[in-house]
């Protein structure tokens, strides 16, 4: 079988999520489709994108957001595939020859309706449009065979707002691996924040909790603008936020080794990566009560209210009782091994050989 992985969205330089998520999972593909006998060819925009990617056979192709998207898949029978993964939902389709995955991530957009800052405005305005109904959505997914996401409370709420006829498969994100440790717990009370600034995201909650939290200090690591930094530092008290504006994957790292929690009270998330890569190194992660940090934090998280920032501060206190950091971390690592990218691409495998096989049946 012929399988093409659309790669279009990887970053070059560094990745973000789903570049990340692309580009592990045909990592960890590509051993097994070899091992099955099947052929495994990367669908790229740009040649620069190459280095972020394993070294498998490739194809050139369009932007995704070039106007040409409408008839990339002319285009892609081509290269004879049996089955096509994306992992968006807004590849061509029209008048395709071969079998198709597609990936719906999360539903955030529609109860948080600002766009990615990065986007260029008219795909913004589009954006804003495109999640203002159901049905576009609808449209986009049932032109796939079947239908990928990274969680179980993700597939429940497509389910609920009947968002695809198509089967649903759980092809799960995960953290990069890192060795099993036996963590110590660290002398300072160093907090780390790992996302964005966007509304939904509720940093100001976390600023808010730092009055009643002295001697703790967070770390803000991802890229921020000016006007999110002076509102947020004018929220905690002085002194008690360090903001990195950016940092690399071994930085990253490095800071959660040492942190006493990862901390988050976002509204709203598809999956919560930064969880997983706490946990992994066996870090605690202190969440917001949500449905989806449930299913990713289980029994390892601590969870407040992200409306209330003296229970976030109870919350991240509670790790100061005799043992209990201790205990969390061990927690942390064992919930951790539930996300795996090699459990991922078997998942993802089957569903690709699924609808190869009912392509050929047809």
């Amino acid at each position: 079988m012929r399988i093409l992985v659309d790669c279009r969205y990887v970053r070059f330089e560094r990745h973000d999520g789903i570049s990340r998520y692309t580009a592990h999972l045909v990592e960890a593909l590509a051993p097994l489709a070899a091992r099955s006998g099947h052929e495994l060819v990367m669908v790229i925009s740009d040649e620069r994108q190459l280095p972020m990617l394993p070294e498998l056979p490739w194809r050139l192709a369009s932007d995704p957001t070039s106007p040409r998207e409408l008839t990339i898949a002319r285009r892609l029978n081509a290269e004879s595939p049996d089955v096509l993964f994306s992992p968006m939902q807004t590849i061509g389709s029209w008048g395709r020859r071969y079998g198709l995955v597609l990936t719906l991530h999360d539903l955030i957009y529609y109860r948080n309706r600002t766009p990615p800052r990065d986007l260029a405005w008219p795909i913004r305005i589009l954006w804003r449009l495109y999640h203002l109904a159901w049905w576009p959505q609808r449209m986009l997914l049932n032109r796939a065979d079947e239908v990928a996401t990274v969680s179980a409370t993700t597939r429940d709420l497509m389910r609920t707002h009947r968002l695809t006829d198509r089967p649903i498969t759980i092809v799960s994100n995960a953290a990069d691996p890192v060795p099993d440790v036996e963590r110590a717990r660290p002398e300072d009370r160093e907090l780390v924040y790992m996302g964005s600034f966007m509304p939904y995201k509720n940093v100001e909650t976390l600023a808010r909790a730092l009055h009643e939290l002295p001697g703790h200090r967070l770390h803000l690591l991802s890229r921020i603008g000016d006007a999110d930094r002076r509102r947020l530092e004018a929220l905690a008290p002085s002194g008690a936020l360090v903001v990195h504006d950016g940092v690399t994957d071994e930085e990253y790292g490095e800071l959660l080794d040492r942190a006493t929690a990862l901390v988050t009270m976002s509204l709203d998330e598809g999956f919560g990566l930064p969880l997983v890569e706490a946990m992994v190194r066996g870090t605690p992660v202190v969440v917001s009560d949500i449905p989806i940090f449930r299913e990713i934090g289980g029994g390892a998280a601590l969870y407040a209210d992200p409306h209330d920032p003296g229970k976030v501060a109870e919350a991240i206190r509670a790790l100061d009782a005799e043992g209990e950091w201790e205990r969390r971390s061990r927690l942390s690592l064992r919930e951790a091994r539930r996300f795996d990218w090699n459990a991922s691409a078997v998942a993802l495998l089957e569903m690709l050989e699924r609808v190869g096989r009912g392509r050929a049946t047809r």
